[in-house]
């Protein structure tokens, strides 16, 4: 199952970018013998500062036909790291040959693309910057992938 992290917004050479590309190297060398990955990044930018309903549309163009669709978004469903491990494989094992993790820009995404989501999840009450959101979600599908081969990178 191929995973595409869409996103708005463009992150610049950094920690931030240099922590999603490990991460998500991570996740497709362990992913790759239990059928997930290749995990890619699409970046959204909205020149035209049209809000989130722009954003919305853009986010939604990116996304393969045929994907299922999951938001990042604080009114989500918080998981432990587990319960996604096993919604990644359910999700793989039902067929899925994509999913696609959509995360907002600064306000967050519009209630259309919202009410299209095949799935929300939450990394917490909070509100995360959304280059930070990209870290968490790349080390939590490496961590996914980790729990799914039985690895020793999580430790409950």
């Amino acid at each position: 199952m191929r995973i595409h992290i869409c996103a708005v917004g463009r992150l610049r050479s950094g920690p931030e970018l240099d922590l999603i590309e490990d991460y998500l190297k991570r996740f497709d060398r362990t992913g790759r013998g239990l059928g997930l990955g290749p995990a890619r990044i699409v970046e959204i930018e909205d020149k035209k500062s049209g809000g989130s309903e722009r954003e919305g549309a853009l986010l939604a163009n990116a996304i393969p036909k045929g994907s299922l669709v999951c938001t990042l978004d604080e009114r989500g469903d918080a998981l432990t790291s587990p319960e996604f491990a096993s919604k990644l494989a359910n999700w793989r094992d039902a067929g899925r040959s994509d999913a696609t993790f959509l995360i907002g820009g600064a306000d967050g995404l519009s209630t259309k693309v919202r009410a299209q989501a095949d799935f929300s999840m939450s990394f917490g009450k909070m509100v995360w910057p959304h280059m930070l959101a990209r870290v968490m979600l790349s080390e939590q599908l490496y961590r996914a992938a980790s729990i799914a081969a039985n690895l020793p990178y999580h430790r409950i």
